[in-house]
């Protein structure tokens, strides 16, 4: 793996092995903070506003791109690959405005060493921003070899044209390559905003299927996550704790553990404890050894009422996202309801892992956080330590939507490397420690009430949402478990909500569509009653459930088709075009019900209004005796702007289809009042092989020379509402209230 190859790599090493000099610069005083999709910390400062994309921060073109003397390309970003696929559209991005080869590039993902700090990969923001800074650095660096190459071959610029193999070919037939141009020339210089950028037309790599270079090692079993990297001597850590948050165990005196056979190290301060060995299985039966100990119970007890009591029972704040009054008819048709979403988990295929390396007095941590600068801002902290004398590099992790335990354990992690200078310490938590201690999916309620008047139209509209936090991501040492068990602690920080437009437990709260009044309130609960952070669309899982199936009862009781009804009500022609795309492919105009307990949905949203566009469309028959929904076929289409890679967006959508599906069929964390208890994939269940859709579609709208718009995370909540819209056609039963397992569903319609 790279992370394996460059452990031993400075950044000056680095810097001085290239034919063009790369320097990290911030030479003017920052505008303006950015953040990484709203959650985080406050990212890196904007020093060049009218700049698109991450360019806003770092302006200088060898932040992001190095040419050698070989013509071939490094390229440098700042967003983490996380199974979506976007080594292979950055990579696409680059290679495509340069006009490179793909193989004539490389593609260095976040490393505090040595790229720049783009803050979170999160909320799909790595296509809007790093993709945008790599398009227009590679069209400036493109533009600056032409104007370089004109100078050395003493023609006009506009005489000259790249050949995409790395040579710049003159009217005259002079050629000139790549290489020779970069030997004599400096990227040190700031990017202008608008270098002409390649069009369709021209394109050689973007808009193609290129192979995934995530892919081959992960169907080969080769070195595809950081749990696969072995380093030389390397130690194995695990962790010793209670079986979940709010409890402490009771070991026995450090001197009789410090005596156990095959302890290489124990680490103790405060409530943090950790045994160290030279093998981890070793680790894993010390670990369990010492692990049966007694533990108690510290904290306010878990709540065990329903999410809605649960969540109304706390104070909270009220933030209006919306209020929005014109005069029209009154309704004449009412409706209520509410919508619940249960705490869920991130249900990672492989538990959290980091690896942590003190050498030379440098502490190097490998860690699969969607946040490595944080992950380094963190150990600074806890460790008292000079940043500047720590390295994070991110690796791939086997599974990460939002904030597991990947901060907490690369932590941890560093904590324990600085016992056993010169060793990498590799930590892993166990299964039931990543169910039992890492940050949750907050649980939230939604309340609704719409009105129709004698037109079928929506002319009174009232959203009321309850939520915690979802923005817990660490930023400082109070933000990470070891930071709140050592001796001295650090405080939690204080849970605080992300302003829209983002937004958290009020993303897309906000309807798109054009409706003449609307109240929307966000009644935001600082007060945890179960650990919670970041987990995948925030609260746009739950919003965009709420709204498309109130769309559904609205037009059941309107009589009126729902596409209609949305259509109606929808001004945004991209909007329009993505459900009108799927809902034709789907042939929704033409359905039948085969029988009973056989239904069709639909659901639409546009991601955080900012985003990816997206409709999905469902057919789905239920069995009466079990409860058990079959999805049958799944038609979705999506708008995600400029597309680079067909195939990659379709992966995503495809991927946000399934676990939206699992969400809310299957997941739920469970608890009594002292500890969680859903410690297992039998306890916490997701949906297996067997029970994905029978078949899934996805159109990929083309929109040459539109902004990036992100995709991963747009299909959450319109997939979920889908499916409890086909439900309620299915049953005659509408269901608000997730997960909808197979025994709720049966005991809803063993009566009917």
């Amino acid at each position: 793996m790279n992370a394996i190859q460059n452990t031993g790599l400075t950044r000056r090493s680095f810097l001085s092995a290239s034919g063009i000099a790369v320097a990290f610069a911030l030479s003017r005083p920052a505008f303006a903070q950015l953040a990484g999709g709203g959650e985080g910390g406050a990212g890196p400062a904007v020093v060049a506003p009218d700049l698109p994309g991450s360019l806003k921060s770092w302006p200088y073109l060898d932040s992001w791109i190095q040419l050698d003397e070989k013509g071939h390309a490094t390229v440098f970003t700042g967003k983490a690959e996380l199974g979506q696929g976007i080594r292979t559209a950055l990579l696409q991005v680059a290679a495509e405005e340069l006009d490179l080869p793909p193989t004539s590039v490389t593609l260095v993902t976040v490393d505090t060493a040595r790229t720049p700090d783009e803050g979170l990969t999160a909320g799909s923001h790595s296509m809007q921003d790093s993709g945008t800074a790599i398009r227009n650095a590679a069209a400036n660096v493109r533009m600056v070899l032409l104007q370089k190459a004109a100078e050395r071959l003493q023609v006009q610029p506009d005489r000259l044209t790249t050949t995409g193999d790395g040579r710049i070919l003159g009217s005259d037939g002079q050629t000139v390559s790549y290489g020779e141009v970069a030997a004599a020339l400096s990227l040190h210089v700031e990017a202008i905003a608008h270098a002409p950028l390649r069009t369709k037309t021209e394109f050689r790599t973007m808009g193609t299927n290129l192979p995934r270079i995530d892919i081959p090692a992960k169907t080969t079993g080769g070195q595809a996550f950081l749990h696969d990297m072995r380093l030389p001597g390397m130690l194995h850590a695990r962790l010793l704790r209670g079986p979940s948050e709010r409890t402490r165990l009771k070991l026995p005196p450090a001197a009789e553990i410090e005596v156990m056979p095959r302890v290489v190290k124990f680490v103790q301060n405060g409530d943090f404890a950790a045994i160290v060995a030279e093998k981890e299985w070793d680790a894993i039966k010390l670990m369990r050894k010492l692990q049966a100990s007694d533990y108690e119970p510290v904290g306010a007890p878990f709540p065990i009422g329903s999410v809605t009591d649960t969540l109304k029972a706390l104070p909270a704040r009220d933030i209006v996202i919306l209020d929005v009054a014109h005069p029209v008819a009154a309704p004449v048709k009412t409706l209520s309801a509410r919508y619940t979403r249960r705490w869920i988990s991130h249900g990672s295929i492989g538990p959290s892992c980091a690896i942590a390396l003190l050498q030379d007095d440098l502490l190097t941590i490998w860690t699969h956080s969607q946040g490595t600068y944080d992950v380094r801002r963190v150990a600074a902290e806890l460790l008292g330590r000079p940043i500047e004398k720590i390295r994070a590099i991110h690796v791939e992790g086997s599974g990460c939507y939002g904030q597991n335990g990947a901060d907490d354990v690369a932590a941890e992690a560093a904590y324990i490397a600085m016992t056993v200078p010169g060793r990498p310490v590799r930590l892993q938590w166990m299964r039931e420690q990543e169910f039992g201690w890492e940050p949750l999916g907050p649980g939230m309620v939604t309340e609704v009430e719409a009105g129709l008047d004698a037109s079928d139209r929506i002319v009174a509209w009232k959203y009321d949402v309850w939520s915690n936090p979802h923005n817990n991501r660490p930023v400082g040492a109070g933000g990470v478990l070891v930071g709140n068990q050592i001796v001295p602690s650090f405080p939690q920080p204080e849970g605080k909500e992300i302003p829209m437009p983002e937004g958290d437990g009020s993303r897309n709260s906000n309807p798109l569509y054009d409706l003449p009044n609307m109240n929307v309130l966000y009644h935001f609960i600082k007060d945890m009653p179960i650990r919670v952070s970041a987990l995948r669309s925030l609260g746009a899982h739950l919003n965009v459930f709420s709204i498309e199936s109130m769309f559904d009862e609205l037009a059941l009781a309107g009589n009126i088709d729902p596409l209609d009804l949305r259509l109606n009500h929808m001004a945004d022609a991209r909007a329009r075009q993505v459900m009108q795309t799927a809902t034709d492919a789907f042939g929704w105009r033409k359905r039948q019900k085969k029988g009973p307990f056989h239904g069709f949905g639909m659901a639409f949203a546009r991601y955080k209004n900012l985003g990816a566009y997206c409709a999905v469309c469902m057919e789905i028959s239920v069995d009466q005796n079990t409860g058990r929904i079959t999805v049958h076929r799944v038609q979705a289409a999506a708008d995600c702007g400029e597309v680079v890679s067909p195939n990659g967006v379709q992966n995503q959508v495809e991927g946000a289809i399934i676990q939206s599906l699992s969400w809310c069929t299957r997941e739920e964390v469970t608890n009594d009042q002292t500890i969680r208890t859903s410690f297992d994939w039998s306890a916490y269940p997701i949906l297996r092989f067997l029970d994905i859709p029978e078949k899934i579609d996805v159109i990929v709208e083309e929109l040459p020379g539109q902004p990036f718009l992100g995709v991963a995370e747009c299909g959450q909540g319109p997939t979920s509402a889908a499916l409890a819209n086909a439900l309620a056609d299915a049953t005659g039963i509408r269901f608000r209230g997730m997960p909808m397992t197979p025994e709720r569903v049966r005991a809803a319609i063993v009566t009917l």
